[in-house]
């Protein structure tokens, strides 16, 4: 059995800055890069492209700070770069849809669309009233084998005058049947 109770507190490893393996920066240059993507996709999207500033912000530190560690080690950059200018661009692309947000609203209070919005629904309940009183009626009444029909596609005068003239007719048949019984 091996004798655990000696400790040197020497570690075999090398210090982090100076393993062979892993260049200063890159953990930091693959996470800014993946944000950066990230914020992109979100950046282009419209309306929600606002709130790419947020993981734009930390793939422009993250990518920072990885350019700062790799350039006290000479470690390569490229990744680190790139996380850098797209999150940049992702982050410009959100931050001007705050403007054209504000421009639209800026507009929508000058023109003052709610006004025009209740005129094209005003215009549209007229022509659809319009349409309804112009429209083509075809009423049927069977009573006792007795038969009514009216077909008017004229307007609402007509219609009116007609259902008067039908209502004399029936009450001056129903005063005929009732005093001849």
């Amino acid at each position: 059995m091996e004798d655990f109770t000696q400790n040197t507190n020497q570690s075999t490893l090398p210090p982090p800055e100076r393993r062979p393996g892993q260049p200063a920066g890159q953990n930091l240059g693959i996470a800014a890069l993946i944000t950066a993507i990230v914020t992109f996709v979100l950046a282009v999207i419209p309306c929600v492209g606002i709130i790419a500033i947020i993981p734009g912000i930390i793939a422009i530190v993250l990518a920072s700070v990885g350019l700062s560690q790799a350039s006290r080690n000479s470690s390569p950059r490229g990744i680190l770069i790139a996380g850098l200018i797209i999150a940049i661009v992702a982050s410009v692309i959100s931050f001007s849809q705050i403007f054209v947000a504000g421009r639209i609203a800026d507009k929508a209070d000058k023109e003052d669309w709610g006004n025009e919005i209740e005129n094209v629904i005003r215009d549209v309940q007229e022509n659809v009233i319009n349409e309804l009183e112009d429209a083509n009626v075809s009423i049927k009444v069977e009573s006792n084998g007795d038969k009514v029909e009216i077909n008017t596609n004229t307007g609402k005068d007509d219609k009116v005058q007609e259902l008067e003239e039908l209502e004399k007719a029936n009450t001056q048949t129903n005063d005929t049947t009732s005093g001849t019984k």
